[in-house]
């Protein structure tokens, strides 16, 4: 899970989500109406692919679940639940994209809360995944930097085998992708090293790239990378970072 940064919906769209949201609260039975309207054919042609486009804009990789960083989003998924708070569901920093195994499968209704009512799941597009969850490069597993971290691991499974297995590739071959772009840019060949840094980001568990180039510059980092020293030093580089973490 990375952070992902959120863009602005057309003003009509966001008009009429407002509009939506009037009407949800003056019902007699709100989650009953947000249900509904969520589901309305007007909506469905004219809300919903406004927002899975915009959604689709802000994920990692190409359309990636923000959740888990695999799987291809193919929901929009309402962090806070409609059954927790109705009046939240045409609100824009309440929607995510996530696959339907995270969101049908896992998540479900779930929403956790601190006994302050605080949310207990991490909100990617809301905060640094970071400062809640450290990503074990070698092993490929999430391990919890806090009890939110936890709760957010736990309930969409991020340690699941698959998700395991493919990091830990990752972890193998983003080196030999950023050896390919480091050759390009000594070449001076500029579209080919705009090529092999979309590759690096574009493929699922962009995740792993990003722990890579946060952990690079963590205390500890020679014993993360003591494998391949070399790859560290490309990590570290600011002139590397600078042209491959802008936007990331």
């Amino acid at each position: 899970m990375i952070r992902i940064t959120r863009v602005p919906l057309p003003r009509p769209t966001l008009t009429s989500m407002t509009g939506f949201t009037k009407d949800i609260a003056a019902a007699t039975v709100p989650k009953q109406r947000a249900r509904a309207l969520w589901k309305h054919t007007t909506v469905r042609k004219k809300v919903h692919p406004v927002l899975r486009g915009a959604l689709s804009t802000m994920a990692p990789g190409l359309e990636r679940c923000m959740y888990c960083g695999d799987n291809q989003g193919t929901d929009i998924d309402h962090f806070e639940p409609v059954r927790a708070n109705p009046l939240r569901t045409f609100d824009w920093t309440n929607h995510l994209l996530a696959c339907s195994l995270c969101n049908s499968h896992l998540k479900r209704d779930q929403f956790p809360t601190a006994p302050d009512g605080s949310p207990m799941l991490v909100d990617p597009s809301s905060e640094d995944p970071a400062v809640h969850l450290h990503l074990s490069l070698a092993a490929g597993e999430y391990l919890p930097l806090t009890d939110r971290g936890e709760a957010t691991r736990d309930v969409f499974d991020l340690n699941r085998s698959i998700l395991v297995r493919g990091r830990r590739r990752a972890y193998r071959i983003i080196p030999l992708l950023l050896e390919r772009w480091r050759e390009a840019m000594q070449k001076g060949d500029l579209e080919d090293a705009a090529d092999w840094a979309g590759i690096i980001w574009e493929q699922p568990t962009a995740d792993v790239a990003q722990a890579m180039f946060h952990q690079a510059v963590t205390p500890g980092a020679e014993d993360v990378f003591a494998d391949d020293p070399d790859i560290l030093v490309l990590l570290h580089d600011p002139a590397t970072r600078a042209a491959l973490l802008r936007g990331n």
